[in-house]
């Protein structure tokens, strides 16, 4: 049996990397503090799936591996399976999760007062804005996908989609 970690802790270190990191250490650079947060996540990503597939035979294909991140790899991650998986058989997956486990824990205060509808930056939006607080909570995540991925010998990109809180699609996009 291996070792284990409560959820609630996992969910507490999470929420506070990215208050770290948006709010300490690059609040004035939240492209920054992004791609440091995607940088962990990746690492975390690449040494769970390391440890995953250890006692499995390498994947033939780009499909069979991403099953494995919606099937084992997610199961291990968050206790449930990925909810739904398409592709346009051309090097992109989306991964739908219908209730995304880190988004259902975040929660927003919308007052007028929070909210800055008015972005600095056409990358991100302006600090204390709702999207930009959740979508900050994503890059983690996207970072583990892309991390497990490129371990396996699958380079990609991944980004997500948060349209329809708290479902999240994660889209993968593989690299020539």
């Amino acid at each position: 049996m291996g070792r284990e970690v409560a959820e609630s802790c996992v969910d507490g270190v999470v929420m506070e990397m990215v208050s770290a990191y948006c709010n300490r250490f690059y609040s004035s650079q939240p492209e920054l503090a992004a791609r440091r947060i995607e940088a962990i996540g990746f690492q975390v990503g690449h040494q769970l799936s390391e440890r995953y597939t250890m006692e499995r035979p390498r994947f033939t294909d780009h499909l069979e591996a991403i099953k494995f991140i919606c099937k084992d790899f997610w199961s291990e991650l968050f206790k449930k399976q990925i909810d739904n998986l398409k592709t346009n058989h051309r090097g992109t997956f989306v991964l739908q999760d219908n209730q995304f486990r880190w988004l259902t824990r975040i929660s927003i205060d919308a007052s007028p007062d929070n909210v800055d509808a008015s972005p600095q930056d056409d990358s991100l939006p302006a600090p204390n804005n709702a999207a930009q607080f959740t979508s900050m909570h994503l890059y983690f995540p996207c970072g583990i996908i892309r991390g497990a991925l490129t371990n396996l010998g699958i380079p990609c990109a991944v980004s997500a989609d948060i349209s329809n809180l708290p479902a999240c699609s994660f889209v993968v996009r593989i690299k020539a």
